[in-house]
């Protein structure tokens, strides 16, 4: 049974051993494997026949002993007890430490995917630590007492990541704090018309009446897309106050402290979040949408090049990660309206003016997705085990080809015209082109150049092609919507540099691009230079004076 096998040591150095037994263990603990199953194993020994490890064969990595379940010699003997527990104790300390380091692995690279969750949770500390004066200070908790918590308390639900969920929240939780109370203080002096045995009776009747109605309000989509919070709030407050009224007289003052701790702390929260390194939604939303149309363009621009490579080449990695990158697409939708949602209630910021047209990105988003499903079909064919024939591939290679790339490059352009806020003018020209291209295939379809051909080898060509021909549909309809969307943002327009004159008549080689000047007039020096003629009409053209033209 004995014989030196090879294994990686803890210090990732591979030696030999002596096995001495082989088992059934469970590898749900070994080095660097995530997975729990069984297979098979053996017990590396030392010169003296003292266990040193569990030696997994498939991965050739040692096990933490504390894993072994069946541990036995050729006679099939069991490990005691105490055994095990003796080797469990050894490896707690690696395990512990394992943990340690993978948990500090995983809070970095959190903090290092996006810096500004470090500066959240500081932000959350610092409103913390400014609303808790309110209870330390002894002037000020004189004045409220132990209702200060819910400034407290408020700083921990409405604090947000983004400046507008956390003013969505403020807003919501003292507007409906500010309602409910004064409607909890009526129903209370309406209640005690009705006498000591009545008055339970009509608080109970408005309790029921208000969350009953209340409640069914809150399954109206719209109420519940920007108002859900509010009103769980309104509940909560009406419910405290009308009820805790029946037993405490002071209700007044009793609301009128719950009302100024809320919005004490709400206050904190909003100005916080605005002042200190603030996030904003609206931006967020609007280099997300970029992004996917960039990424819809990218799959395009190389899908024609990956459908209709030879056999023999192979894709890179970061070939791969760009025709993958689409799939972010699909599932965007939810955060898509959450930003969207959140954005509605920010203020002006940056680029974006008050009312900026949120909505109109979420008609964009959804028209990238519908894009991206077609992608994504696309993206099926390039790995089919059924592919059509080379000779229906060149025939319609160069119309697919261009359509792919046209389109490709439009989304690219719209994308960046999105991101600089300008009108998407340069994009028109290769959306022309892409349904030129789609035109022509179409031609082709029609034509009777797939008789003689397999119907078989020509339906998976035709129905990339006919896939295409949707993409770059969806690409103009993308295009549609990003000109209503830089229309109602008013997106900065680029004018042409140089004048459709110039350009043809040829002459001019080294053209400077010319700043825009805003004024009410413009003074034209015309030399005899810039009127001058071709050489071979210098001798019958007249000579032009230098003179003034005023505009």
């Amino acid at each position: 049974m004995d014989q030196n096998v090879l294994f990686k040591s803890w210090t990732d150095k591979w030696s030999t051993a002596p096995v001495t037994s082989i088992f059934k263990f469970n590898v749900d603990g070994v080095i660097n494997k995530k997975r729990s199953l069984m297979e098979f194993g053996a017990v590396i020994r030392n010169a003296n026949g003292e266990f040193v490890a569990v030696l997994s064969v498939s991965s050739c990595e040692l096990a933490y002993p504390h894993l072994v379940m069946e541990v036995g010699s050729a006679s099939g003997d069991k490990a005691g007890f105490f055994t095990q527990a003796r080797w469990w104790l050894k490896a707690l300390p690696v395990k512990f430490k394992a943990k340690v380091v993978d948990m500090a692995r995983n809070i970095k690279k959190v903090g290092q995917d996006d810096p500004r969750r470090v500066i959240h949770s500081l932000k959350v500390g610092f409103a913390l630590t400014l609303v808790s004066i309110f209870y330390y200070y002894q002037p000020l908790y004189s004045s409220f007492g132990v209702t200060a918590m819910w400034a407290i308390m408020t700083v921990v639900v409405v604090f947000e990541f983004y400046v507008g969920a956390t003013l969505g929240k403020g807003l919501n939780r003292g507007m409906a704090t500010l309602l409910a109370g004064a409607l909890g203080i009526g129903a209370h002096h309406l209640a005690n018309l009705t006498g000591h045995i009545g008055e339970p009776i009509l608080l109970g009747f408005f309790v029921f009446l208000q969350a009953t109605i209340s409640t069914f309000l809150r399954f109206f989509p719209k109420i519940k897309a920007r108002y859900d919070y509010g009103m769980l709030i309104f509940i909560l407050t009406f419910s405290l106050i009308s009820v805790s009224g029946f037993r405490d007289d002071e209700i007044l003052e009793l609301a009128h402290k719950r009302v100024s701790t809320i919005i004490i702390g709400g206050s904190a929260c909003v100005i916080v979040s605005i002042v200190v390194c603030p996030v904003w939604a609206g931006e967020d939303l609007h280099n997300l949408i970029a992004l996917n149309i960039e990424k819809l363009g990218n799959f395009l621009e190389g899908f024609g090049d990956e459908y209709f490579k030879g056999t023999g080449d192979e894709e890179s990695k970061d070939d791969k990660k760009i025709l993958e990158g689409y799939k972010s697409v699909i599932n965007s939708k939810n955060i898509e309206e959450s930003l969207a949602n959140f954005a509605a209630w920010e203020p002006g910021h940056g680029r974006f003016q008050f009312r900026h047209p949120w909505k109109q990105y979420l008609k964009v988003g959804t028209l990238a997705r519908e894009c991206a499903y077609r992608i994504e079909a696309l993206n099926g064919y390039l790995n089919a085990d059924i592919q059509a024939s080379s000779d229906v591939r060149s025939r319609v290679q160069e119309t697919c080809t261009n359509m792919s790339i046209e389109s490709g490059k439009a989304l690219k352009e719209l994308a960046l015209a999105i991101k600089t806020m300008v009108q998407p003018s340069s994009a028109d020209s290769h959306i022309e082109n892409a349904k030129s291209a789609a035109k022509n295939l179409k031609s082709l379809l029609k034509s009777g150049v797939w008789k003689d051909i397999d119907l078989l080898k020509v339906i998976p060509g035709v129905t990339v092609a006919s896939i295409l021909i949707d993409v770059v549909i969806c690409t103009e309809k993308i295009a549609e919507s990003v000109h209503e969307l830089a229309s109602k943002a008013q997106f900065k327009s680029v004018g042409p540099t140089v004048s459709p004159e110039k350009l043809q008549s040829g002459q001019l080689h080294n053209i400077k691009s010319a700043q825009m000047v805003n004024c009410s007039h413009v003074v034209v020096n015309v030399s005899e230079s810039t009127l001058a003629a071709p050489p071979s009409q210098n001798s019958s053209a007249p000579k032009a004076s230098k003179q003034n033209m005023e505009v």
